[in-house]
């Protein structure tokens, strides 16, 4: 894993030398190993190297074709680049390095913009093909790696890379603050548009490529993760899932530095653990709520029953605040899941011991995890009644004072279009609304930006609708995001074996009443995980990675740490600060949970005054 930055030169003169290392530096954590430069008169190109496969310097980036016509530059591993580059031999290719980057160019040569659908793996890439003059950029179908590009510019420099951060340093880009993107921020809690909170810098579509030549610019969608469901037998399933995600752990562990895995008391990571067996596992709790944010004596003990030693650490309130501006600055946007911060704490201790790990990301999304998906009983009998009526009920409901009944009937009367954004729902958007200064409300509602993600499944069931919509928002907009930068913060590479191309492959066929019933959630990948791990495991409820903000902002210490910060002239700016306020202390003096809301904001006045504040 690695990290690049390039940009096709603009009509200013600079040095072109000295602009891209200059933005190299700032993404060194991603590849602290070695560096790279490629500059012409049209392209120029900066590579960031952290060494996994072929740790020679021959494998360095940029890499070229024999001809030296193919210029690459690549983020990320291809898990199958050892059939792929068997195939190109026996069509007479010629490799130099045992890497799997090399692959993507004579994959290329061979088969064009195409072979782009050939590649399992995680990956964000840019090649240069200097004789046809044509730039192929492209990002991996699940968006495990990031993309950036922009033309916001003031003489017309493309550039495109690996981190926003590293657009900063050329003396062409424009730094503005995209004013559209807090509204739906403090609702979803992560940067939920293509637009990012940088104006004009937006994010390649997973699963998609972009083609540049003579100016002209060509996006096109290689792969889709929509569901169509095969009847068969749940046994089928089971076996079929077991077979595939053991290929995929064993495709995704080959490297050529050590390997661990992330590990917590859930059945996700615990799968991954029990298949991967590698010698350490690695897991964090919090110090003070150990009885209640803590699972890692449940990792402790299945990392016991598996014989793999497990390195933990608990972590204090005052290292959380302290780490959360360098956090927020490694993320690039604001991103106010709770989970990012101990991710990051976790990152920091897995990279001691280890280069690569693999954790359970995405199999929730694919396998149906959430408890959104499952409907309660009442709500299952409640849906018998005629629609129609139910939404006659909602709408009487709506006029009544808030409750548990009459949410209950709302909820019972929407479609899932119009109850489910995503996995994650953190400000009310009509309290978002009345908070946001004027200049800060006019950005998409959230019902936009999931209707055009709702409108390419119109057939499909509910289950499989909310699947879909988190597999192609919340996922890369918020869970892989924070996966890459927390790990990439400290120089180590995060894998996802259920986020492979074959897994996502055979969970399409899987019928929603597998996925999703009444026993349980995620239930077919339940039952082929308990033929890996003790029964107690492959049961377990999902808890997330849950984090006490709601008992640290009680705390008279982080409580006046925020106030401060949300009196700030800047946050003023933004929001009705006497409002926020009232927020705090509603929480503080415990006449109401406002936790996430305040987080959320106070996340975001710790983004901006790194960017823009100090910056």
């Amino acid at each position: 894993m690695c990290g690049f930055i390039g940009y096709i030169n603009g009509t200013n003169v600079i040095d072109h030398h000295q602009t891209i290392e200059n933005m190299m530096n700032t993404i060194i954590h991603r590849g602290p190993d070695s560096g790279g430069i490629h500059s012409d008169d049209t392209v120029t190109l900066g590579f960031r190297r952290l060494s996994i496969i072929d740790l020679s310097d021959v494998a360095n980036q940029p890499l070229y074709s024999a001809d030296g016509n193919i210029v690459l530059v690549f983020n990320g591993e291809i898990f199958n680049f050892q059939e792929l580059r068997a195939d190109l031999i026996e069509k007479g290719h010629n490799f130099k390095t045992h890497s799997d980057s090399e692959v993507i160019i004579y994959g290329y040569v061979e088969y064009g913009v195409e072979f782009v659908k050939k590649l399992r793996g995680m990956f964000a890439f840019c090649i240069w093909d200097k004789k046809n003059d044509l730039q192929f950029i492209a990002r991996d179908g699940f968006g495990i790696k990031p993309l950036y590009y922009t033309e916001n510019t003031t003489d017309g420099t493309f550039i495109f890379g690996s981190e926003i951060k590293s657009f900063l340093p050329h003396p062409s880009f424009i730094k503005e603050l995209n004013k559209d993107a807090l509204r739906p921020y403090l609702t979803f809690q992560y940067s939920s548009m293509d637009e990012t909170f940088f104006k004009g810098v937006y994010k390649l579509q997973p699963a998609h490529y972009m083609l540049i030549k003579n100016g002209q610019k060509q996006i096109v969608q290689y792969w889709d993760k929509k569901f169509h469901a095969k009847e068969a037998p749940i046994e089928k399933y089971v076996e079929d899932i077991r077979t595939t995600v053991r290929e995929s752990v064993d495709a995704h562990q080959i490297s050529d530095v050590k390997v661990g895995s992330f590990l917590s008391g859930g059945i996700d990571s615990s799968y991954i653990t029990s298949l991967l067996r590698p010698d350490k596992s690695f897991s964090v709790g919090f110090s003070d709520y150990e009885d209640m944010f803590n699972e890692t004596n449940l990792a402790k003990d299945l990392s016991d029953t598996l014989n793999i030693q497990n390195e933990r650490k608990y972590i204090s309130a005052d290292e959380c605040f302290e780490a959360l501006p360098k956090i927020q600055w490694h993320m690039d946007e604001p991103q106010s899941n709770p989970s990012s911060v101990p991710l990051y704490f976790l990152s920091e201790l897995a990279s001691k011991d280890v280069t690569v790990v693999l954790s359970g990301e995405g199999a929730d999304e694919i396998f149906g995890g959430y408890s959104w998906y499952q409907n309660s009983g009442k709500m299952q009998k409640y849906e018998k009644v005629p629609f129609g009526i139910r939404k006659a009920l909602r709408g009487i409901a709506e006029a009544l004072p808030k409750n548990q009944y009459t949410h209950f009937l709302v909820k019972g009367g929407q479609t899932v279009e119009e109850r489910f954004i995503g996995e994650a729902v953190v400000w009310d958007e009509e309290d978002a609304l009345n908070v946001l200064k004027s200049d800060y409300k006019n950005g998409p509602s959230v019902k936009t930006i999931t209707k055009r993600i709702y409108d390419e499944v119109p057939g499909d069931d509910d289950v499989t609708k909310m699947q879909y919509l988190d597999l192609n928002l919340w996922m890369p907009g918020d869970i892989l995001l924070k996966a890459d930068k927390m790990s990439m913060a400290h120089s180590i590479e995060l894998r996802v074996p259920f986020l492979d191309k074959e897994v996502m492959e055979l969970a399409k066929n899987i019928p929603s009443k597998y996925r999703v019933n009444d026993i349980d959630t995620k239930y077919v990948l339940r039952q082929a995980a308990h033929q890996e791990l003790p029964e107690e495991w492959a049961k377990r409820p999902k808890l997330g990675f849950p984090v006490p903000i709601r008992h640290w902002l009680r705390e008279e210490k982080y409580y006046k740490m925020v106030k401060e910060m949300f009196t700030t002239d800047f946050a003023n700016e933004f929001f009705d600060t006497k409002q926020l306020v009232g927020y705090l202390d509603e929480h503080y003096e415990e006449k109401a949970n406002r936790g996430r809301y305040i987080w959320t904001a106070y996340v975001f006045l710790v983004w901006y005054k790194q960017f823009f504040v100090d910056m």
